[in-house]
């Protein structure tokens, strides 16, 4: 009976240690998916929270319901949409970065709103004072309202950079393999899911862990007073 015991024991840490490699390959994609979607949602939620920002109406209100319809409309639809629709209007991606795009793209309208947010709590006389000193616009925002707005705004970005890491799992369904997509294939091979899925979950608990660690640690090392963008 203990022979047997300590014999499946070895099995499964056997298995485990065989299929680790693999899932590594899985969960080097999600890395990737995650940073270059995370890259995409922070610059054009900075442009979308700007463009709202703007006291033109034709400017704001057509980006302010493209920042709504991203919002309120599910990831898995956008996704499905971008990879199996606009092939038949002649633009056609690679699964991998159709689904970059489409974390870039959704993402960004949740950090818009978080701009704008810090952007606003900035106080006004900043701009007044911008003002006075004869400053542009451009100046304005690069040199006195975003350097402040920074500090604001990133424990709320931290949020959504795990949320990203959890969503990329969406991609296996246009036929992106990250971790969750191998873990799957593997448990179809092998008829055996609790070692892989667990696996799986692990990876994914040291990134978000990881992730929430790195953005704590540099919200600990950022001035309070702003940051100078020079």
């Amino acid at each position: 009976m203990l022979f047997g015991i300590h014999w499946n024991l070895a099995s499964q840490w056997s298995f485990a240690l065989s299929i680790t490699p693999i899932l590594l390959i899985g969960m080097k994609v999600t890395v990737e998916a995650t940073v270059f979607g995370f890259l995409i949602a922070m610059s054009l939620g900075l442009v979308f929270a700007l463009l709202r920002s703007m006291p033109l109406r034709a400017v704001s209100w057509p980006t302010a319901i493209f920042v709504e319809f991203v919002r309120d409309t599910p990831l898995l639809i956008q996704l499905y949409f971008l990879y199996y629709v606009l092939p038949n209007y002649g633009i056609s991606l690679p699964a991998l970065e159709t689904g970059v795009i489409t974390l870039g793209i959704q993402y960004s309208a949740y950090t818009s709103e978080v701009y704008r947010a810090g952007l606003e709590a900035v106080p006004f006389g900043q701009r007044e004072a911008a003002r006075a000193l004869n400053l542009g616009s451009f100046r304005t925002y690069r040199d006195v309202i975003i350097p402040q707005a920074i500090p604001r705004i990133v424990p709320a970005l931290a949020n959504y950079l795990v949320s990203i890491i959890k969503d990329t799992p969406i991609l296996s369904a246009i036929t992106v393999l990250e971790m969750l997509g191998v873990g799957k294939i593997i448990g179809d091979r092998t008829f055996r899911y609790l070692i892989p899925l667990t696996l799986v979950g692990i990876l994914f608990l040291i990134l978000t862990v990881i992730a929430a660690w790195g953005v704590r640690f540099v919200e600990r090392r950022m001035p309070r007073g702003g940051v100078a963008l020079k």
